[in-house]
Parts: C-alpha cells; structure tokens; sequence
C-alpha cells in the first residue's frame, strides 16, 4: 500500500527567536489609530481562532470581529471607556456557548462526517459520548468559558509571531455586550476581548520591563 507523502513544514521557529517575540509582546495601552493591519495577516489571525483547540472539538465558541468605528464607539462606552476598544485596528469579542446541548453535537457529528468521509453510523459511539457530557448536568457554560479562553490564548501568541501587537481586555459589561451585539439570542455570552493592531510610540508601557516571577516560584519538576 503507497502511502501520500507528508506535506512539507517550513523549518520550526528556534526556541530563543520564539522566546523574543514573546518577551516582545506586552499588553498595549494605546494603539496607534492610524495603523491596520494588513489583510492577509488578518485572514491568517482569523484562522487561528478558528484552529484553536478544544476539548472533543466542540469548538464552544464564537468570535465578533467588530470593525464598524460607530458600533466600537457604542462598545467602548461599556468597556470602562478604554481607547484601545476604537483605536485598536482590529477588535474581537470572545463569546462562549451558554446552553450547549444536542444541536451542538449534530452539527460536529455531521462536520466530521463530512470533512473525514465518514458514515454517520460509524461515529454512534462518539456521538453517544458527546451526548451523555452535554447531558451530564455539569455547568457547561464555565467548561465553555474556559475552551474559550484557550483560544484567547492562541490568538495571543499567534499575533505575537506575526508582529502584530494585542491587548486581552476583560474591563467591559459582559451583559451589555450579549445585547449590543444580540449574543443571547444567538445562544452565546460575551466573556472577554482582545484589541489587535499596533502599538503607539507614546505608549510608555511598551518600554517597561516585564514583571515574572522566576521558574522556581512558578514550575515544580518531580
């Protein structure tokens, strides 16, 4: 039996260059307005939220990529008035799933069917285990939340080896944010943002030293 060769991977980014973009990479306090972020970056930071991992890729998620300048004037009036809401050149808002139940675990029964060229019949036992957690009475909206904030995560470090700056924001009104934007309706709720763009020369915390404890206070080897 021949087997397809594997597709060729461009060389794997060099521990210390990864560990300088990540070092690079803070918190920004103020964008600068006048820059965007290039339309193919964009497309890939799409996809990586799209890539993020999730616990039997339920993918419990849903990402508002908000670039209407009225409705982030609007959004940033319940964000504590931060201007890294309108001045960022890219704004995502991080919503979880806040009933998942058995929709949720058609719709990635049918995708994987689809996407692997499988039969229906032949994921039984799969579909069997997604449907006895959605029905375990657990809080699925918290294991939601927490998927969630993993993709948070990947967003981060991706814009980070781009050379894209980024601000993870939890200073809105989550309530306001599901209304604004008719999350409730849809079945989700807003937990956090992220602010992308790039970052202003007047941003004095882009100078400061980053504050981490050191690896013996934070890693534990056994």
């Amino acid at each position: 039996m021949s087997h397809a060769a594997a597709p060729s991977l461009p060389a794997a980014l060099a521990p210390d260059a990864l560990l300088e973009r990540l070092r690079w990479r803070y918190a920004v306090k103020k964008f600068d307005p006048g820059r965007k972020i290039p339309a193919a970056t964009w497309d890939a930071l799409e996809d990586v939220l799209r890539l993020s991992p999730s616990s039997y890729g339920l993918q419990p998620w849903r990402f508002v990529v908000v670039q209407d300048t009225a409705l982030r004037e609007t959004l940033r009036a319940v964000s504590w008035g931060q201007p890294q809401i309108t001045d960022a050149s890219h704004l995502v808002v991080f919503a979880a799933r806040r009933d998942l139940g058995a929709a949720d675990v058609e719709r990635l029964i049918d995708a994987t069917a689809q996407e692997r060229s499988l039969t229906r019949e032949s994921l039984a036992g799969f579909a069997r285990a997604l449907t006895s957690f959605a029905q375990s009475g657990r809080d699925l909206h918290a294991w939601s939340a927490r998927q969630t904030y993993i993709a948070l995560g990947f967003f981060l470090e991706a814009c980070a080896l781009l050379g894209v700056d980024a601000c993870p924001m939890e200073g809105i009104e989550p309530a306001k944010y599901d209304e604004i934007l008719g999350l409730t309706d849809k079945g989700y709720g807003a937990l956090c943002v992220a602010t992308a763009g790039y970052r202003s020369a007047e941003d004095a915390y882009a100078h400061a030293k980053k504050v981490r404890f050191p690896a013996g206070h934070v890693i534990e080897r056994r």
